[in-house]
């Protein structure tokens, strides 16, 4: 892997190849990739932080960056441009191969661990605080967080709540046969970096379909109420300006089915 992308930047260097279609050829980061590994600017605090110690040392935009080890994987990295405090860079990312014999050891001790979980040698939550990997979830002793827009506000929240289309794909069919305090069996799945896992999940809750209750289903309501509040607060609005502000409409639209009538005065 190393040896590749050392490879890359030799050629960048010698002139034989450019970043660019290297990227383009072998880069597997689809993101960047078919930009020629070009990324959008981004600050120092977008990105992993390896990844940003290397890239903010680059000055020359002829010169490609050592290799660069971060959660995702390998990088080599060129500057492109500097504007302010941010910095348009391009990279080729190489991902390590997980070997089958260390993916079936993994699910091994995975199965061992389940089985100590389930008689009792210890609870999953200590399990997941000691033992696990995924550090997006380890300080939260396994606890899984989905993050979701207030349509309303805009603002995210962070809801330990899943509905089973937010899960990954692989989880979900898992929970799907799942009672509430089962423990899975092992099984792999793909994280959102695009890196195999080798996993068991604890079924904490379910909470099956019903009529919606303030006391179990408060906060879904208030992002109801507080959508509908906005909406109608924005309808009065521009009910407000279209008798107080004078508009003209081509001739050509004047037929239009506008999302908010009364743009044409009879």
């Amino acid at each position: 892997m190393k040896s590749t992308l050392r490879e890359y930047a030799e050629r960048i260097q010698s002139g034989s190849s450019s970043f660019s279609t290297l990227a383009i050829l072998y880069s597997e980061d689809p993101g960047s990739a078919r930009q020629g590994g070009e990324m959008d600017y981004m600050g120092k605090m977008d990105l992993d932080p390896a990844f940003a110690n290397v890239a903010w040392g680059l000055n020359d935009p002829k010169k490609v960056s050592k290799i660069v080890e971060s959660q995702y994987g390998y990088h080599i990295i060129q500057l492109v441009d500097k504007r302010g405090d941010k910095l348009k860079l391009r990279h080729i990312l190489k991902k390590p191969r997980v070997e089958q014999a260390d993916i079936d050891a993994a699910l091994v001790r995975l199965d061992s661990i389940a089985q100590d979980i389930r008689s009792g040698k210890f609870t999953f939550e200590v399990a997941a605080s000691q033992l696990s990997d995924d550090v997006d979830s380890r300080a939260n002793k396994g606890l899984m967080f989905n993050v979701t827009q207030d349509e309303a506000t805009g603002k995210r929240i962070r809801t330990s709540r899943f509905k089973m289309g937010e899960l990954p794909a692989e989880i979900a069919r898992v929970v799907e046969s799942m009672e509430v305090g089962d423990i899975s069996k092992p099984f792999t799945m793909i994280d959102k970096k695009g890196k195999e896992q080798c996993c068991i999940i604890k079924l904490k809750n379910r909470i099956k379909a019903h009529t919606a209750t303030i006391t179990e289903d408060f906060q879904i309501l208030s992002q109801i109420v507080r959508s509908h509040r906005s909406e109608e607060f924005l309808n009065e609005w521009i009910r407000d300006k279209q008798r107080s502000t004078y508009i003209r409409i081509n001739p050509d639209w004047v037929n239009c089915d506008f999302q908010y009538p009364g743009w044409v005065k009879e």
